[in-house]
């Protein structure tokens, strides 16, 4: 399942870089997918937006075994 979340956050990850931030995937577990915002993503005000309705929602969609995103 590692492999299938690196394949989509893949797909979201030019969209984050295109404002300056990047996504770096940490851990896989029990349908819980943990990762570090990075650059200007890391202290956006907007993070937690970007993580649920962005980064979350976009690995539900194609990965249904995915419950959560979090981040660390």
């Amino acid at each position: 399942m590692k492999e299938k979340v690196e394949n989509v956050l893949a797909k979201i990850r030019p969209n984050l870089q295109a404002d300056g931030g990047d996504v770096e995937l940490v851990n896989v577990k029990a349908g819980v997918v943990t990762v570090r915002l990075k650059g200007a993503c890391g202290g956006c005000p907007m993070a937690t937006m970007t993580l649920k309705n962005g980064i979350e929602r976009v690995l539900k969609e194609e990965i249904p075994e995915v419950k959560q995103v979090v981040a660390v």
